[in-house]
C-alpha cells in the first residue's frame, strides 16, 4: 500500500473517530422513523403476542401427549386387576424405589393401555395451535413488510429533498461517489436491517419471556439453570460487538471511497484509455478494494464469531438440562412429558438469542449505515430566505444587475474576489474574460447564487439579493455551460426541461432556433430518440446544441453563456452565434469566453485578473489602451501561428 493510501486510511479513521460518539443516538433516531406507523405497529404487537402465545402452548401440549403415550404403555404392562397403589407398593417391596416413585407420579390405569381417542384429540389441538400461530405470524410479516418499505420510502424522499437543499459548497467538498454510496448503498443496507430487526427482535424478546414463564411453571430448578446462560450470552455478544462495530464503520467509509473511485473512473473512461492509464487505474482500484477487503473481513469475522460462541453456550445448557431433567424423571419429581416439553422450551429459549447473535453483523452494519445516512441528512443546508412581502421581486423580463464592492472567498484564509463592482443594463451583453483562475466562473456562481457573497451586495433590478429567495433569483437566469448535462430520456424531454409544461410547438421552435431540428430530423426516432445517461449516441457538438435549445425554450430575462459554442464546429458556431444574437436581443447577457474573437461585439468587456477587475470597456477601446486586454488578445493570435 502506498503512502498516500496510508494517509487516506488514517484520515478516514480520524473522521470515523470524530463521528463515533454521534452513533449513540442512531438507534433511537432509527426507531423514530417508525413513528408514522405506530398504529400498524400496535396491530403487529397484538399479532406477535397471540402468535407467540400459541407457539408457547405447543410444547406443553406435546409433552402432555407424550405422557399419555408413556402412561398407556406402562399401564398396559400392569395387571388389569390391581390398582396403581398396589403396583407402587409391590415395586417398593422389591426394592425398586425409583420406579415406584416414577409410577406414583404418573396417571396410570393398570391394564388400560393407550387412550387413542384422547391422544388424537390432543394432537389435533396441537396441529390447530401451530396453524393459528403460523397464520398470525404470516399476517404480522405482511404488515411489517409494508411498514419497512414505507419507512424506507420516506427516508429516500428525505435524502432526495436534502440533495436539492444542500449548497454547492457541500458537493465541492465531498466525493460524489461517497454521497452516492450513502444515498443508495447505505439506505439499502438500512432497509435490510429494518426488515430483519422489525420481524425478529420483538418476536425473539416475547418468545424468550413467554418460554421462560412456562419453564418456571414446569420446573423452577431447570429454569434457573437455563437462565444462567443469559448473562453469559450477553457478555460474549457485547465484548465481540463492541470491537466489530468500529470495523463496520471503517468498512462503510471505505465502501464510499471505493464508489468514488469507480464513479471517477467511469466518468473519465475515455481519458483513462487515451492516456494509457488503464493499468495504473486498475492498480489504484485494487488498492482501494484491498483496503475494503481488509475492513470487511475484520468486521464480518468478528461479528460472525458471535453466532458459534452463543451456539456453544446453548449446547452446554442443553446438556445440563437433559441430564438434570432425566434425573428428576427417574426420581419421580416431574413426568417424562414435562421433561420433553422443557427441553423443547429450552431450545426455544436459546434459539431466539442465537438468532439475534447470528444477525448481529447485519444489525451492526445497518446501524453504521443509518449513522452515515443521518450524518448526510444533518449536513448544513442553504438557509431558507423569505421572499419580499406581497410577493415583490424582479419584474418579468427585467435584467439590470449590479455588483457593488463584492468580496468572496472559498476558504477563509484564501482571498479570491475583492471589491468587485460591475453593472449590466437590460439588453446589454457583458463579456467576462481573463486568464485561468481569474475568478470568471466564480462570478457566475455568485450571480445565480450558488454561493453567498462575503461582503458588498448584488442588486437585481434595484432589489438586494438578500431580500429575495434563491428561487426568485434563479428564475431570472438561463444558463448554457461548457459542460453539457443531459439526462436519460428523449430529446424532446431534454429540451422541454427548460420550461415545465412547454407545448410541442414551443419545443420545436426552440429546437429550430438552436439548429437542433436539422440533425434530429435525420435520426430514426426523431424527437423520440432516447438518450442514455451520458448521451453517448450524440456528438459533443450536438449535445451542446441541445442545451442551447433548452435555454431558448426557457426564455429567461438574463443569460449566462460559459463558452457555449466551444464544442461546435466553425459553421455551426456561426449559425448558433446568429441565433444567440436573436435570443440576447433585449436581454442581459453575461458571456464567459476564452476565445476573445467571439466577444468582440460585446457591449462591455470586463477583464479580470486575480479576482479583480483590471480593465473594462468595449473591444476597440480596450485594444487602444494597449493594456492587459491588448496583451491577452494578441497572445491568442500569436500563439496560434507559432510553429
Amino acid at each position: 500500500m502506498s503512502e498516500s493510501d496510508d494517509a487516506t486510511g488514517d484520515a478516514t479513521d480520524d473522521a470515523t473517530d470524530e463521528r463515533r460518539p454521534g452513533q449513540r443516538a442512531t438507534v433511537p433516531r432509527l426507531i423514530a422513523l417508525l413513528r408514522p406507523e405506530w398504529y400498524r405497529l400496535t396491530v403487529v404487537a397484538v399479532l406477535v403476542v397471540v402468535s407467540i402465545g400459541f407457539l408457547v402452548i405447543g410444547p406443553a401440549l406435546l409433552g402432555h401427549a407424550t405422557d399419555i403415550l408413556f402412561e398407556g404403555v406402562v399401564g398396559g404392562r400392569l395387571h388389569p386387576g390391581e390398582t396403581k397403589a398396589q403396583a407402587v407398593a409391590e415395586l417398593r417391596a422389591q426394592g425398586q424405589d425409583h420406579l415406584a416413585g416414577m409410577l406414583a407420579a404418573m396417571d396410570v390405569r393398570p391394564g388400560a393401555g393407550v387412550d387413542l381417542d384422547r391422544l388424537g384429540r390432543l394432537l389435533g389441538l396441537v396441529a390447530l395451535v401451530y396453524v393459528l400461530s403460523a397464520a398470525f405470524s404470516w399476517v404480522q410479516a405482511r404488515i411489517l413488510t409494508g411498514i419497512a418499505q414505507r419507512t424506507m420510502y420516506r427516508l429516500r424522499q428525505a435524502t432526495e429533498h436534502k440533495l436539492t437543499r444542500l449548497p454547492l459548497r457541500y458537493f465541492d467538498s465531498h466525493p460524489h461517489g461517497d454521497i452516492l454510496s450513502r444515498v443508495v448503498n447505505d439506505i439499502d443496507n438500512v432497509d435490510t436491517t429494518l426488515q430483519e430487526g422489525l420481524s425478529q427482535l420483538p418476536t425473539s424478546v416475547l418468545t424468550v419471556l413467554g418460554t421462560l414463564a412456562v419453564m418456571f411453571w414446569i420446573s423452577p430448578l431447570l429454569a434457573t439453570v437455563s437462565l444462567v446462560t443469559i448473562p453469559v450470552v450477553v457478555a460474549v455478544t457485547y465484548s465481540i460487538a463492541r470491537r466489530s462495530n468500529a470495523e463496520f464503520t471503517t468498512q462503510w467509509d471505505r465502501t464510499g471511497q471505493l464508489t468514488s473511485v469507480v464513479e471517477e473512473t467511469y466518468a473519465g473512461h475515455a481519458l483513462v484509455l487515451a492516456y494509457g492509464q488503464r493499468q495504473s487505474t486498475a492498480e489504484g482500484f485494487g488498492r482501494q478494494n484491498d483496503r475494503l477487503l481488509q475492513a470487511g473481513f475484520r468486521a464480518q469475522f468478528l461479528s460472525g464469531a458471535i453466532f458459534p460462541a452463543v451456539v456453544f453456550v446453548g449446547n452446554l445448557n442443553y446438556v445440563v438440562v437433559a441430564a438434570l431433567g432425566g434425573f428428576q424423571v427417574a426420581t419421580g419429581v416431574i413426568s417424562l412429558g414435562a421433561v420433553q416439553a422443557f427441553i423443547q422450551y429450552s431450545q426455544r429459549f436459546t434459539s431466539p438469542v442465537i438468532q439475534i447473535a447470528g444477525q448481529m453483523n447485519v444489525l451492526q452494519s445497518g446501524i453504521v449505515s443509518a449513522g452515515r445516512v443521518f450524518e448526510f441528512l444533518d449536513a448544513p443546508e442553504e438557509p431558507v430566505l423569505p421572499a419580499l412581502p406581497g410577493g415583490a421581486g424582479p419584474a418579468p423580463g427585467a435584467g439590470r444587475v449590479r455588483l457593488e464592492g463584492v468580496s468572496f472567498r472559498y476558504r477563509p484564509d484564501t482571498p479570491l474576489i475583492e471589491d468587485f463592482t460591475l453593472e449590466a443594463a437590460p439588453g446589454q451583453t457583458v463579456a467576462i474574460v481573463g486568464p485561468t483562475g481569474a475568478g470568471k466562473t466564480t462570478v457566475v456562481n455568485l450571480l445565480v447564487r450558488f454561493y453567498e457573497i462575503d461582503g458588498g451586495r448584488i442588486l437585481l433590478d434595484g432589489v438586494d439579493y438578500r431580500d429575495l429567495s434563491r428561487d426568485q433569483v434563479r428564475g431570472c437566469f438561463g444558463m448554457v455551460l461548457q459542460d453539457t448535462w443531459l439526462f436519460h430520456g428523449t430529446i424532446r424531454d431534454n429540451i422541454g426541461y427548460g420550461r415545465a409544461g412547454a407545448r410541442e410547438d414551443e419545443i420545436l421552435a426552440a429546437a429550430a432556433a438552436a439548429h437542433v431540428d436539422e440533425f434530429v430530423r435525420t435520426l430514426p426516432d426523431g424527437y423520440d430518440t432516447v438518450l442514455d445517461g451520458e448521451a453517448s449516441n450524440l456528438s459533443s457538438g450536438q449535445k451542446q446544441l441541445l442545451t442551447i435549445a433548452r435555454a431558448f425554450l426557457a426564455d429567461p430575462g438574463i443569460l449566462i453563456l460559459d463558452e457555449a459554442t466551444s464544442n461546435v464546429d466553425t459553421r455551426t458556431e456561426a449559425m448558433v452565434q446568429a441565433a444567440m444574437a436573436r435570443l440576447q436581443s433585449g436581454r442581459t447577457s453575461f458571456v464567459i469566453a476564452h476565445r476573445l474573437s467571439t466577444i468582440r461585439a460585446a457591449d462591455t468587456i470586463v477583464v479580470m485578473d486575480a479576482g479583480r477587475v483590471v480593465e473594462q470597456g468595449a473591444h476597440q477601446e480596450l485594444l487602444e489602451r494597449r493594456g492587459f486586454y491588448h496583451d491577452l488578445y494578441h497572445s491568442q493570435f500569436r500563439d496560434s501561428v507559432t510553429p
